[in-house]
């Protein structure tokens, strides 16, 4: 089986991301549970930033090259 790509794992890591924002948009979660996916959002916001980074980095490195 081959290893994600940086894109499917960010595509899935975002998709994750708008279902976590959704069931707490939906409010009908308990204290407890609201925290718990507010910190499960914010890891996967920061892993999401860290993916696009990386690809910025990338993407800057290529148009050096081609200087």
């Amino acid at each position: 089986m081959n290893e994600p790509t940086p894109v499917d794992t960010y595509e899935t890591l975002y998709l994750r991301l708008q279902e976590v924002v959704a069931q707490l948009e939906a409010g009908e979660l308990s204290l407890a549970e609201t925290l718990k996916l507010y910190e499960q959002g914010t890891l996967l916001a920061a892993e999401c930033q860290r993916l696009l980074d990386a690809a910025e980095l990338r993407v800057q490195q290529v148009q050096v090259g081609e200087a």
